[in-house]
C-alpha cells in the first residue's frame, strides 16, 4: 500500500510516494530571478503547473496506488488561502478520480509536521500532544500540536513572529549581499567565518520580530561591514530570538518536547544555538525539513491506515 503526495508550495514543487518500506521525493525549487525577494502568486502557480509532469515521470511508482493526498491551504484557520497550491490540488484530484481512490486534504503545515515526526529519530511523537516551531520563508510560528485523525494535526499557536518571518529576515539578508535566493544555504557558509557579538532581540513573551534586524542589515552593509560578519548576525539573531520565546512558552504554558519543523531548520549553525540553549529539542532530517510531499503524503497513508484498521 502506498500514498502519493502533492505539495506546491510558494517556492518548491513536489510530489512523493509514502508506504510501509519508506517514500520517494521528488521536487523542484521554483526559479527565481536574480536579486528579486520572492515570486509572484501567478508567476509560482503558472511554474508548478508545469514542473508537476516532469516530476511525476522523475517518480519510480511501484506497486498499487490506495489513496491520494495533497496540501490546499497553508495552514488550518479560516480564510488560509493561498493560489499557488491550486496547481497540486488540481493534479491530486485528476489522479484520484483516475485511480478510482480517496483524496485527502491537508494543510501544508500539517505536512510540515508530519515530514518532521517520520524523519526524528530522537523520539515519537505519535499520539500526544507537542510544542511544535513551524520556521519557514513565509511562517514563524510556535504552535500547541495536538495529533488529529483527520487533520493531521491540530495547530493551536501560542506564539512566534508579530512582523516578517525568520525565513523572509534570512532571505532579504542574503539577496542585498547578492546571495541566490533562497538565500539560507549560501548564508550559512558565509557565517561560519563571521565574528561573534552580543546580539540584542526584541522578544515580547512567546513573541517576536524581526524587522528590527532588517534594518540592522541594511546599516551594517552601509558601514562597509563584511558579508561574513553580516551573515553570522543574522543566524545570531534568529537563534536567539527562537531560543528566548521557546523559553518563555515553556514558563508560561509548561515544560514539553518541542518540535523544530521548516526550511530554516535546515540550517546547522541554528539548530547547534538550539540544542546548547533549551530543553526537549527534537528535528526531522535536514531533508525534509524544507518543503517536501513527503510528509502530506504520509498523513494521507496513515489516515488510510487508520481507516482499514478500524474496518
Amino acid at each position: 500500500m502506498s500514498v502519493l503526495g502533492f505539495d506546491t508550495s510558494n517556492y518548491t514543487t513536489s510530489v512523493a510516494l509514502y508506504g510501509k518500506d519508506g517514500y520517494e521525493l521528488k521536487r523542484r525549487l521554483l526559479y527565481v530571478e536574480k536579486g528579486a525577494r520572492g515570486l509572484r502568486q501567478n508567476d509560482a502557480l503558472f511554474l508548478h503547473t508545469k514542473n508537476i509532469p516532469d516530476l511525476m515521470d522523475e517518480l519510480n511508482i511501484r506497486g498499487k496506488i490506495e489513496a491520494v493526498a495533497v496540501s490546499d491551504r497553508p495552514r488550518d484557520a479560516e480564510g488560509s488561502y493561498m493560489p499557488c497550491f491550486l496547481a497540486g490540488v488540481s493534479a491530486a484530484e485528476t489522479a484520484a478520480k483516475v485511480l478510482g481512490v480517496p483524496l485527502y486534504r491537508f494543510s501544508h503545515q500539517s505536512g510540515h509536521i508530519m515530514a518532521a515526526v517520520v524523519s526524528c529519530e530522537s523520539l515519537d511523537f505519535s499520539g500526544r500532544e507537542f510544542y511544535c516551531y513551524h520556521l519557514s520563508g513565509g511562517t514563524t510560528e510556535l504552535v500547541k500540536a495536538t495529533p488529529d485523525d483527520e487533520r493531521g494535526f491540530k495547530a493551536e499557536i501560542i506564539g512566534g513572529t508579530t512582523d516578517i518571518s525568520a525565513g523572509q529576515l534570512i532571505d532579504r539578508a542574503g539577496v542585498l549581499m547578492g546571495l541566490n535566493f533562497p538565500c539560507g544555504g549560501e548564508l550559512e557558509k558565509l557565517a561560519i567565518n563571521g565574528r561573534s557579538r552580543k546580539v540584542r532581540v526584541s522578544v515580547d513573551g512567546e513573541k517576536c520580530n524581526y524587522s528590527g534586524a532588517e534594518n540592522t542589515v541594511i546599516k551594517m552593509l552601509e558601514s562597509g561591514e563584511s558579508k561574513e560578519d553580516v551573515s553570522r548576525y543574522v543566524l545570531d539573531y534568529c537563534s536567539e530570538s527562537i531560543i528566548q520565546t521557546v523559553n518563555n512558552a515553556m514558563n508560561k504554558f509548561g515544560q514539553r518536547d518541542v518540535l523544530y519543523v521548516g526550511g530554516v531548520m535546515r540550517n546547522e549553525y541554528i539548530r547547534n544555538k538550539i540544542k546548547e540553549k533549551t530543553q526537549g529539542a527534537h528535528f526531522g532530517s535536514a531533508e525534509l525539513s524544507s518543503d517536501n510531499a513527503v510528509g502530506i503524503a504520509a498523513l494521507g497513508y496513515f489516515r488510510l491506515k487508520g481507516k482499514k484498521d478500524n474496518g
